[in-house]
């Protein structure tokens, strides 16, 4: 996938795990929220085998973005959801949406794959505008009110559930 400015959508290959281990560390360095730690978050997932979905934005050859997606357990036991995250766009190529092409990415890729659905944890305008919204029946535990939102893909409905993260987002 690419766009009249430059930008390449595609898949993570190998040669591009240290540049996105960079490109995490300093997207989310002066972020107040962050625990800085997104980068191992990623490396964790990767080496799990739990990097269900990394996409990378590419730029005259290189990475200026990237978004991952994993496997999410639900407390009901419903099957196919998954969580966005980290989403990392370098400082210098913010405000072009390639964040919001990313993410776009990313979801059209749990579809094609079937899945039930997806949940993030994030700035809730961005995510809003990307078909996400807060549900206050499927809940991420100590999670600030509207931060922890979801989609559903098709005609599935939201479940009532709690959702917990790979044990990578925990490690810290």
């Amino acid at each position: 996938m690419s766009a009249a400015d430059g930008i390449v959508l595609r898949a993570e290959t190998d040669a591009d795990i240290d540049a996105i281990e960079v490109l995490t560390l300093v997207a989310f360095f002066e972020v107040e929220h962050s625990r800085h730690d997104e980068q191992r978050i990623v490396a964790a997932l990767r080496a799990d085998g739990a990097l269900a979905v990394s996409r990378v934005a590419e730029h005259e050859g290189y990475v200026v973005g990237h978004a991952a997606a994993s496997p999410v357990t639900l407390s009901d036991g419903t099957p196919g959801w998954y969580g966005l995250g980290p989403v990392s766009v370098g400082p210098g190529h913010r405000r072009r949406g390639i964040g919001t092409r990313l993410v776009g990415a990313v979801l059209d890729e749990l579809r094609a794959r079937g899945a039930a659905g997806c949940v993030v944890l994030g700035d809730p305008a961005f995510y809003r505008r990307c078909g996400f919204h807060a549900e206050p029946g499927l809940v991420l535990p100590g999670a600030p009110p509207g931060c922890f939102q979801a989609i559903a893909f098709g005609d599935r409905l939201l479940p009532l559930a709690e959702v917990e993260y790979h044990p990578a987002f925990a490690a810290g």
